[in-house]
Formats: C-alpha cells, sequence, structure tokens
C-alpha cells in the first residue's frame, strides 16, 4: 500500500519540523556551492511569518512533513519589473523558499508539491504560476523544465537577482 501524500496549510505546530527541512535545503544548496540561501535567507522569522499570514504549505506523508513552500496568491511586487516579459498579465501563484525534507530527497517529491499547487490554483481559478531561482540552483531549475515552465527573464531582489518562470495553467488535468 503506498504512503499518501497530501498538501495542506501549515500550522504554527509544524515550524520546528519545517526549519529542520530549511537547514537541510540550505546545506545542500552549501555542498553544490550555490550561493542561494547562504546569508542567513530564509531565517525561521520567514517561515513563521509565512505560518501567520496562511502562505506556509506543507506536503505530507501520512502525518510527516516532506516538504514546504511559501505560496502565495497576493503577488510579488518584485516581479512588477522584470528584465524580460512575463507570459501574461494574470493574477497569479507565487511559491518561494520550497524545500524537501532529506529522506525524501530523489523521489519526484519538489515536483509534486508543484504539482499539488497547480491543482489548488484551478480550484481558485488562477491560470498563471511564476517562480523565480538563482541561477545556481539547478534542482529548481530542473523541475521548472520538467513541469513545462518557461523562462521569462530576470527580476531583482535586495540580495540579487534571479532567473524568473512562468506556467500558464489550463483548466483542465491531464
Amino acid at each position: 500500500m503506498e504512503n499518501k501524500i497530501t498538501l495542506r496549510k501549515a500550522e504554527k505546530t509544524d515550524t520546528e519540523q519545517v526549519w529542520q527541512i530549511i537547514l537541510q535545503a540550505k546545506e545542500q544548496l552549501r555542498l553544490m556551492n550555490s550561493r542561494q540561501w547562504q546569508e542567513g535567507y530564509p531565517a525561521i522569522e520567514n517561515i513563521t511569518c509565512d505560518i501567520e499570514k496562511d502562505y506556509g504549505y506543507v506536503l505530507c506523508r501520512e502525518n510527516d512533513v516532506i516538504a514546504y513552500a511559501a505560496v502565495v496568491f497576493d503577488g510579488e511586487p518584485a516581479y512588477k519589473d522584470i528584465q524580460g516579459k512575463w507570459l501574461t498579465d494574470l493574477p497569479y501563484v507565487v511559491v518561494h523558499r520550497l524545500a524537501v525534507a532529506d529522506d525524501a530527497k530523489r523521489q519526484g517529491i519538489g515536483a509534486l508539491f508543484m504539482q499539488k499547487v497547480e491543482e489548488l490554483c484551478r480550484e481558485k481559478g488562477i491560470h498563471s504560476f511564476r517562480v523565480d531561482t538563482n541561477f545556481d540552483n539547478l534542482y529548481m531549475q530542473k523541475i521548472l523544465y520538467a513541469m513545462n515552465f518557461v523562462y521569462c527573464g530576470e527580476i531583482f531582489f535586495e540580495k540579487g537577482e534571479r532567473k524568473a518562470y512562468e506556467k500558464q495553467i489550463m483548466n483542465h488535468k491531464r
């Protein structure tokens, strides 16, 4: 029997488990010589704020949290000034801080999280999905290409530029 995997909003009681997953992801990026997440971001305050604002989501296998991300339907101010062009001007969802637990890596969990967000978008009538990532985060770029996201250009945050991607979400399920 396969373990059931579900997406749900993160709760305050998930904070410590989510933080451990973020720390594992930071270490993985460091070992890959990635500059992403190496200068104090994300901090535990980012996670607690995500959860307070109802942005935090967890992917669970049974009762174990195996992945986390902020799923934001309110927009991302930095996305207004893209060096390039978005595919659409539609309302969109953005995923920030996607991280997968070490014991769930290499099982397609990151892509599954993104697919579950797409399902959430369909339920909410949102037809655009945007993501940004560091130029050297090859894991995230691989997920985005595999899921048919389109590279749209560069966006800029205080800590530097990021590659920006968008995917149009169709109403039907594949």
